[in-house]
């Protein structure tokens, strides 16, 4: 069975503070060509801010983005999985939850960030795997 884990190992970690500006982040988000970035104070997660925060709360409400601290327009309910809970778990959390991003803790520390695109990818990866091992199987019969 897969695990969570298994996806987001050696993988960087990004993350910003929720003191800086929407602005700074948005471009930081742009730099790594990422939808979402976790917000930490230290280890502690504090938040995530995502594209659909930046529309939804800085765009339609007309703030400044220059001006507006992403700590005004995160999203603080978050909610995280387990590294060990496995791959079907994390999709009904996201399904569950409508959410696209799942911060990714061993006990209380984050240490990773799963996204709907990491699961897809996976997926697709393991069928493509499957079918191959399938097709060799049919072939040499």
């Amino acid at each position: 069975m897969s695990r969570v884990c298994d996806i987001v190992r050696d993988r960087d970690l990004f993350s910003v503070e929720e003191h800086q500006s929407v602005a700074e982040v948005a471009r930081k988000m742009a730099d790594l060509h990422v939808g979402a970035i976790l917000v930490l104070c230290g280890e502690e997660l504090r938040g995530i801010f995502s594209e659909r925060d930046l529309m939804r709360r800085v765009v339609l409400e007309q703030r400044d983005p220059s001006r507006t601290s992403v700590r005004e327009v995160m999203t603080v309910e978050v909610v995280t999985i387990d590294e060990q809970a496995d791959v079907e778990q994390s999709m009904e959390a996201m399904q569950t939850h409508d959410c696209r991003h799942l911060p990714v803790t061993r006990g209380p520390q984050v240490v990773g960030f799963l996204s709907m695109r990491d699961l897809m990818n996976y997926e697709l990866a393991r069928k493509t795997e499957e079918l191959t091992h399938m097709r060799a199987y049919i072939g040499s019969a």
